[in-house]
Parts: C-alpha cells; sequence; structure tokens
C-alpha cells in the first residue's frame, strides 16, 4: 500500500533552517508529482511546494527564496529545505502525492 512518512520536524529559532524529508513507497515514486502542504492552528491546509515528475517546481509566495523542494528517484523520497525561517512557518508539514498524505511533522519556529 501507498506509504509517505514524513520526517524532520523539529524546534528552531526564527532565521534557523530545517531540512524535512519524506520517504515514499508503494507506487512508482518516479511517476508521480509530489507536494509539500503545511496547516497551522485554525487555519486552512495550504500548498508549500511541489516538485513534479519532470521536476518542474513551484513554491507558495510565502516562501520563495527560502525554501527548497527536491527529490530523490532512486531512493523515493522528497525533501523540502526550509531556511531563513519565521515564526508564521509553523505548521505542521504533509507530504502529498495524489490523493495520499503522510501523518505529517511538526515544525516550530519560536524564539
Amino acid at each position: 500500500q501507498v506509504k509517505l512518512v514524513e520526517s524532520g520536524g523539529g524546534s528552531v529559532q526564527p532565521g534557523g533552517s530545517l531540512r524535512l524529508s519524506c520517504a515514499a513507497s508503494g507506487f512508482t515514486f518516479s511517476s508521480y508529482n509530489m507536494r509539500w502542504y503545511r496547516q497551522s492552528s485554525g487555519k486552512e491546509r495550504e500548498l508549500v511546494a511541489s516538485i513534479s515528475w519532470l521536476d518542474s517546481i513551484t513554491y507558495a509566495d510565502s516562501v520563495k527564496d527560502r525554501f527548497t523542494i527536491s527529490r530523490d528517484n532512486t531512493k523515493n523520497t522528497v525533501n523540502l529545505q526550509m531556511n531563513s525561517l519565521k515564526p508564521e512557518d509553523t505548521a505542521t508539514y504533509y507530504c502529498n502525492s495524489r490523493h495520499y498524505w503522510g501523518k505529517g511533522t511538526l515544525v516550530t519556529v519560536s524564539s
């Protein structure tokens, strides 16, 4: 069955960095688009970044020039490098492919 498992969340001070990873299994990873979403308390889930199976990339305006999405088709992983983190980046981050979701990893940015 399809599994998406996120890792790499944690607590960091403003201006810091974190790298999230999503390990995928149960499908032909290289053939599908992958996305990172986030959801903070009281807000709707929002798309943060996406990478297509052809490596076409898009970002939310709020994270452009700070976050970098990448994929490794040899390891079936999709990563999100997050730099210059802000308190408003605090959220649970979810990996997504089609209608499949991981359980999320919590990122807290606070001084």
